[in-house]
C-alpha cells in the first residue's frame, strides 16, 4: 500500500495481460478495513468497510439498528486506528448503554452482515416501524435521482467497487450520498449524514446502487424514507417487510423502466 487518495480508495501494483504481453501498472482499487464499532468501551460489532465518512457509519448504524432512538442520545463519536484497520468508539446514553448488554447477553458471535449483534432469529427478524408519512413519490423523481447517482459516486468513478445510497427529496434532487464497499455500510453512512444535517422530510426517498434486501428495507424505513428505489432486484423478504412497513419498493430502475414490487399506490405516474 504506497499511497491513499482520501481514504476510500488505494494506488496498488498490478499486472495486466494481453496478446502483446505484460504491463505493469498502478492500480487504483476501494479500500476495505475491519471497522470495530466500540458502544461505551464495549465492542457491539465488526465489519468490512470503506474508512471514510466512519462517524456517519456509527451514528447510521446506531439509529438504524435500534442501538438508539435518537441521535442526542450519542454523546461522541472517536475514530482511532487500530492495528490493520480502525476503532470507532461511541459514547451513548447510559440507559440505551443498558439495553444494549442485555441485547448482546450470551452473544455467541458477531458478523457484517448487516445482522449485528443479534441472538436469535426472533432479534434478527424484529418488527420494522410503520413509516409514518404515507404520501406519493413520483416515477419522475424517482428516475431523476436514480440518473444523478453516478455523478455522485466519487469513490466508484475512481476504484469501479463500491455502492452508493443516496437521499433524494420529493422532486428527485440529491440531498446527500454515500459510497462504501457494502451496500449496508453505505446506507448507514447515509443514515448517519442525514441525521447530522436533519435533513429527512416528508416526500423523501432513498436510492441505492445494489439489490434491495430485508436489511436494506429496514434502514431505509428506520430512516423515515418513503421508498427505497434499487437498481438491481429486491428479495422476497424485503418486499413483504415494505409491505408490512407502508413503504414503497420499487427495483430494476435503469433504462427508462422500473417494477413496483410494494405499495404501488404511492408511486405516481
Amino acid at each position: 500500500m504506497d499511497s491513499i487518495t482520501d481514504r476510500g480508495s488505494i494506488h496498488l501494483p498490478a499486472h495486466r495481460l494481453t496478446a502483446s504481453g505484460d504491463e505493469a501498472l498502478s492500480e487504483v482499487v476501494a479500500e476495505e478495513v475491519a471497522i470495530a464499532l466500540v458502544y461505551n468501551g464495549l465492542s457491539h460489532a465488526v465489519m468490512m468497510a470503506t474508512p471514510r465518512d466512519l462517524e456517519d457509519l456509527a451514528r447510521g448504524f446506531s439509529l438504524t439498528e435500534g442501538i438508539v432512538d435518537k441521535p442526542s442520545e450519542i454523546y461522541d463519536i472517536e475514530v482511532e486506528p487500530a492495528g490493520r484497520g480502525m476503532e470507532v468508539r461511541i459514547e451513548i446514553a447510559s440507559s440505551r448503554l443498558a439495553a444494549l448488554r442485555e441485547r448482546r447477553r450470551n452473544l455467541a458471535g458477531r458478523t457484517g452482515c448487516g445482522l449485528c449483534g443479534v441472538e436469535s432469529l426472533d432479534a434478527a427478524l424484529r418488527p420494522v416501524p410503520a413509516v409514518a408519512a404515507r404520501g406519493r413519490v413520483s416515477r419522475a423523481a424517482i428516475a431523476r435521482a436514480m440518473a444523478n447517482l453516478p455523478a455522485a459516486q466519487r469513490l466508484n468513478r475512481e476504484n469501479g467497487a463500491t455502492h452508493a445510497a443516496g437521499w433524494a427529496d420529493a422532486d428527485g434532487a440529491l440531498v446527500a450520498v454515500r459510497e462504501d464497499v457494502g451496500r449496508h455500510n453505505a446506507l448507514d453512512k447515509l443514515a448517519g449524514a442525514l441525521a447530522k444535517m436533519e435533513a429527512t422530510k416528508p416526500g423523501g426517498f432513498v436510492v441505492v446502487t445494489s439489490r434491495c434486501s430485508y436489511e436494506m428495507v429496514q434502514k431505509a424505513a428506520a430512516i423515515g424514507a418513503e421508498a427505497i428505489a434499487a437498481v438491481s432486484a429486491p428479495t422476497s423478504l424485503a418486499i413483504e417487510t415494505a409491505e408490512q412497513a407502508g413503504l414503497a419498493l420499487v427495483a430494476f430502475v435503469r433504462d427508462g423502466r422500473l417494477t413496483v414490487y410494494a405499495h404501488p399506490e404511492r408511486i405516481a405516474a
